[in-house]
């Protein structure tokens, strides 16, 4: 693991890219300040917005403007003074664009910290400079791990509340990276900041002449993102099969999906999956023209040189990079659901475009967050836990690991009578 105080990047990697991040911590840590202040100092925030939220502060009696607000936009949210539910922000600045995820940090919302990080290639976690690591922190980092999510940002806040003390922000770093090390984050970046008062978030602070790494948006818009690498093999799962039926084109039948990974070209041989049939790619159309290359994260139709019995749930991957097509699925999982997965219940697994039944025969261990141990044999998971399952689906499924790619190696766990998401899942290692 690398721990860090500024990242390193050639100039003009960052000049055309997107960077998803998403902020997590515990209650009244400070992420929806923090998110306010990065908007409204970078100057993205609207006049309109800006205004809407002074108006809401007056009513509310405070004489500044409160920019948490510019997140917390739900009457819930603004009635009991924390995130409940995940604000997705877009925002850029002359180096990078942002998608910005503000996650709640109260437990019993921490599946909304999972919707968050899920796409996420940095997470900001947040911690109170005067209460330290605490359990959500840990909860926070072992989620970020586990969804393998590669760079990890703790923003020690309300530093001006500790006096600015370096000794405060070193011990707290020292405790999260400690802990990071051991769930084996690859990256952690350290930085003490105020993000009522505007300390490092945007513009260095001038009260911490201690600290010489970056602010948080200079971090976030040099860290290296790697949103595909080349060396990811293609994925394809099928949406909409689509046969216009057309005097001009009586005999079309296309293929339609987003392209998971990797790249596609016309001639390429690939394979069905799971039926494992084999055919080439015919031709590629993209908003009704053809193309000859298509590329992660694009939307097109695949024609297929053979009549192929192909539906929506199907994948298409090259023949030389087919992933493992199983009946039986090992997987690290986090229960977000208030009821119980037990042994032995029923569920659906929904993996990219395909849904098929499965059952729980195995709960193997569940995650003891104090101490990373794992608790054999619990029997069931109950919401929030982290652990790990066993399943056997009623149909093959093509599984790729988590640790080779989080779109095609995660899937959810719904209950079959109401349609409730139960648990994220991300599949071991074959």
């Amino acid at each position: 693991m690398t721990i860090t105080e500024s990242s390193a990047v050639p100039a003009g990697t960052s000049a055309a890219t997107l960077l998803r991040f998403a902020t997590a911590g515990s209650v009244d840590d400070g992420k929806s300040t923090l998110v306010g202040r990065l908007l409204h100092d970078s100057k993205s925030v609207l006049t309109d917005q800006l205004e809407a939220v002074e108006h809401a502060s007056r009513n509310r009696g405070q004489g500044t403007p409160d920019l948490a607000l510019l997140t917390d936009g739900l009457r819930a949210e603004r009635e009991q003074g924390i995130t409940i539910d995940v604000a997705y922000r877009y925002f850029a600045t002359a180096r990078r664009r942002f998608i910005l995820a503000d996650t709640p940090g109260h437990v019993q919302y921490t599946r909304n910290m999972v919707t968050g990080a899920s796409t996420a290639e940095l997470a900001v976690i947040l911690v109170d400079a005067r209460n330290g690591v605490v359990e959500q922190t840990r909860r926070h980092a072992a989620i970020a791990a586990l969804l393998r999510v590669p760079h990890v940002v703790l923003a020690v806040n309300k530093m001006d509340l500790v006096d600015y003390a370096e000794p405060v922000f070193a011990a707290i770093a020292t405790e999260f990276t400690a802990y990071a090390t051991r769930l084996r984050v690859p990256e952690v970046t350290a930085i003490p900041i105020s993000a009522l008062a505007g300390d490092n978030v945007v513009e260095p602070s001038a009260h911490m002449d201690w600290y010489g790494g970056p602010t948080v948006l200079e971090h976030l818009e040099t860290v290296p993102v790697d949103q595909d690498p080349a060396g990811h093999p293609a994925r394809f799962p099928v949406q909409y099969v689509i046969r216009p039926q057309s005097a001009e084109h009586p005999d079309y039948r296309g293929y339609a999906g987003q392209i998971a990974s990797g790249a596609l070209h016309v001639g390429d041989p690939v394979t069905v999956l799971p039926g494992g049939r084999q055919t080439r790619i015919a031709a590629i159309d993209r908003l009704g023209e053809p193309i000859q290359t298509a590329n992660s994260p694009e939307s097109v139709t695949l024609l297929l040189e053979d009549d192929q019995d192909v539906s929506r749930g199907d994948l298409v991957v090259p023949s030389d990079e087919a992933p493992a097509v199983t009946r039986v699925v090992t997987a690290t999982v986090c229960h977000v659901a208030d009821q119980s997965l037990a042994v032995g219940q029923r569920v659906l697994l929904k993996h990219t475009t395909r849904t098929v039944k499965a059952v729980v025969k195995d709960i193997p261990s569940r995650l003891t967050l104090d101490d990373l141990s794992d608790h054999p044999d619990p029997g069931a998971l109950a919401a929030n836990d982290i652990g790990r399952v066993v399943l056997r689906t009623a149909e093959p499924l093509p599984l790729d690991p988590y640790a080779v790619s989080r779109r095609t190696g995660s899937f959810l766990l719904i209950d079959p009578a109401d349609g409730t998401t139960l648990t994220a899942g991300m599949a071991d290692d074959a």
